[in-house]
């Protein structure tokens, strides 16, 4: 049986709630209410392992008893780094930029044993290659899907997958933003598997 222990995930997305909800076990959210700005000349991997560990950290505060998960993801294509867009116009100039090319989305995981302080970090990445995109797909993709706040604004798991001639990486999960394949060895590691 998996521990009792307190599962905490220091996050408020949506996306990271959803795909946690898929190892069956118990947690909270806490919004782990960092700073998520890059620092000059900080590669994309080591952002996002900076900041799935301020997250974790940040939360532990909160939860000292608790394991907490944080995780990150920094997408980049031509060595920009793509950020949710926010906007329909932002979202157009991305998937513009990416047409044809290959964006990666570096994806961090942390967890943190608040009660031993303790921390274990994973960075998975995933390379997608982007078909050609016209200006009417892009508008037609946009106006159904409208992900807007999505780093890259082409969400895999949904409308986005159109978008998308092939993807590589070890973890599919960690193009949505939590690998969980890393995940459930870091929480193993913890004392708690998923499964026995």
């Amino acid at each position: 049986m998996p521990s009792l222990r307190p599962l905490v995930l220091a996050s408020t997305s949506r996306y990271r709630r959803a795909l946690l909800e898929r190892l069956g076990l118990p947690f909270e959210c806490a919004d782990p209410k960092t700073d998520e700005a890059s620092l000059p000349g900080e590669a994309p991997g080591r952002t996002a392992l900076r900041l799935a560990e301020a997250k974790a950290r940040a939360a532990a505060r909160r939860f000292p008893g608790a394991l907490i998960i944080g995780s990150d993801q920094v997408a980049s294509c031509d060595g920009a780094r793509l950020e949710k867009p926010g906007t329909h116009e932002n979202a157009v100039r991305q998937l513009t930029a990416m047409s044809g090319k290959v964006a990666t989305f570096d994806t961090a995981v942390a967890v943190f044993d608040a009660r031993a302080s303790i921390l274990k970090t994973r960075l998975v990445s995933c390379n997608v290659t982007f078909r050609t995109l016209t200006s009417e797909t892009i508008e037609e993709y946009l106006r159904k899907e409208k992900p807007y706040d999505c780093a890259g604004s082409a969400k895999a798991e949904g409308l986005g997958i159109t978008l998308i001639a092939r993807i590589d990486t070890e973890d599919p999960t960690s193009l949505v933003g939590l690998p969980l394949i890393a995940l459930t060895e870091l929480l193993a590691e913890a004392g708690m598997p998923v499964l026995g």
